[in-house]
């Protein structure tokens, strides 16, 4: 398991390439995304795993992120804590 505690990618450079957006599971209400880099990951507006494109999303990818549906179920390292 590849996880490192100090953040990673920049923010700014994950939201412009993350594919929140075009999930199926994806909520439009304007809060921010690339939730698998977020602090608490989840979203507040999706309530139901409809699909998920976080595998192959290059945010992903470059990160060598191993966790899904980090708007419903945390970040990466939420995720990985929880085990």
């Amino acid at each position: 398991m590849n996880i490192r505690e100090n953040w990673i990618m920049d923010r700014k450079k994950g939201i412009g390439l993350c594919n929140c957006g075009m999930c199926p599971s994806f909520v439009d209400c304007k809060e921010e995304i690339a939730y698998c880099l977020a602090e608490k990951g989840t979203s507040g507006c999706i309530k139901f795993e409809q699909g998920c494109l976080c595998p192959g999303c290059p945010v992903q990818m470059e990160e060598n992120f191993q966790h899904v549906y980090y708007c419903t179920r945390g970040s990466e390292t939420g995720q990985s804590h929880a085990r």
